[in-house]
């Protein structure tokens, strides 16, 4: 396949040179380009070397890919990489891309990856791009989505960038559908979008409730919880309002654990423990968001047998709400519980939840369907 170069939209992209190895190698030292890529770890001098000579030079001398240097016009500086890491005989291509960590945040990747798709379409005529990462990688979703790819789903990666970390996200495009030039297009800087890859992008934070016992913490889950989540768990007031498997077991709540983790992997829901200020275990409350509407979530909480009675929900639920309000811009937060669930609903009626009425036959609950108390909160009503 021919070398060439393309300038578009403030980037040059051309093919890697030999001369690039040293700004190769000081990029991929970066922790983020070393854990959500498959680059060799350790990076060292003779990887990146390889990388511009060989392996690129190779995929475009057989046509099996088209690997790009993202330059500054002007200065020549190396900003990133991007390009076609595979070229199908059906007429479909993968692109992939790094950004250097001394040129982010200024939409190098997302117009390098456009004019990328341009090219691959108009040029080598092809019939669709994809683009996959692993489940987490929210700046490199970022990207994909201003650059006009349609995430479809996810699927098991075949090269995760680490072991056990198999799930990925992908994505497709077709010609017709990148963003002209200078546009804003998809997910643009303020969208909903750009702000939720923001906050899922990063580590969960701590959040902090003030209680007449002292300060709480809602943190994630860790190993050291796990024996009193099994404890609330067994307990018969648990079990018989909500559905936590029954018998519960170590493995249960190492489960749950894991779950939480990859929820927040996904942007899907905020799973805290509910800590008191000795940071023991005193509950446990979930932000899930609804698939059908980006600006709904729901909540969901339990409180361990020792820690009831003292107002903590009520006081961690109001802090997790004014945290998905200002931060995830959520509109209404949803809250349910089975009729006579009592202890339930005075907790969410004191962190201002209204219940709005009861839905009959609402949720399936061990083998039956029962009604619940249907409760919301608005941005709005916490001022």
């Amino acid at each position: 396949m021919e070398l060439v170069e393309i300038i578009e939209d403030g980037v040059l992209l051309r093919p890697w040179r030999e001369t690039d190895a040293e700004a190769v190698h000081r990029a991929c030292q970066d922790p983020d380009i070393q854990r959500w890529t498959t680059v060799p770890r350790p990076y060292r001098p003779e990887h990146a070397h390889g990388f511009v000579t060989e392996m690129s030079r190779k995929a475009w001398a057989e046509g099996t890919g088209a690997p790009f240097a993202v330059c500054d016009p002007d200065t020549g500086e190396l900003l990133g990489s991007s390009g076609l890491i595979s070229i199908d005989k059906d007429g479909t291509g993968e692109i992939g891309y790094w950004t250097a960590p001394w040129a982010r945040g200024r939409g190098v990747m997302v117009r390098a990856t456009r004019a990328v798709a341009r090219w691959s379409f108009d040029t080598l005529g092809l019939r669709r791009l994809i683009w996959q990462a692993e489940v987490g990688n929210h700046a490199s979703r970022l990207v994909a989505l201003r650059a006009g790819f349609r995430i479809d789903g996810r699927l098991r990666l075949a090269h995760p960038a680490l072991p056990g970390n198999a799930d990925g996200w992908i994505g497709s495009l077709l010609p017709g559908e990148v963003p002209a030039v200078g546009s804003t297009g998809p997910a643009g800087p303020g969208t909903l979008a750009a702000r939720r890859a923001a906050v899922f992008g990063r580590p969960q934070p701590v959040l902090f409730a003030e209680t007449g016992a002292g300060e709480l913490r809602l943190r994630p889950m860790e190993e050291k919880d796990l024996d009193a989540v099994v404890q609330t768990c067994r307990d018969p007031e648990s079990i018989r309002w909500t559905t936590v498997p029954d018998p519960y077991e170590r493995a249960d709540a190492q489960g749950y654990q894991a779950y939480g983790r990859d929820a927040w992997a996904r942007g899907d829901a905020a799973c805290f423990v509910i800590a008191d200020s000795d940071d023991r275990y005193a509950g446990t409350l979930d932000l899930r968001l609804s698939p059908a509407d980006p600006l709904v979530a729901d909540a969901g909480f339990m409180t361990a047998p020792a820690a009831r009675g003292r107002g903590y929900l009520p006081a961690a639920l109001v802090a997790l709400s004014a945290w998905g309000f200002s931060t995830l811009g959520l509109a209404r937060i949803e809250w349910k519980a089975n009729v006579g669930n009592t202890s339930s609903r005075r907790a969410a009626e004191k962190a201002g939840f209204l219940v709005e009425g009861i839905a009959r036959g609402g949720v399936q609950h061990r083998g039956e369907r029962v009604d619940v108390w249907v409760g919301a909160l608005l941005a709005k009503d916490l001022g």
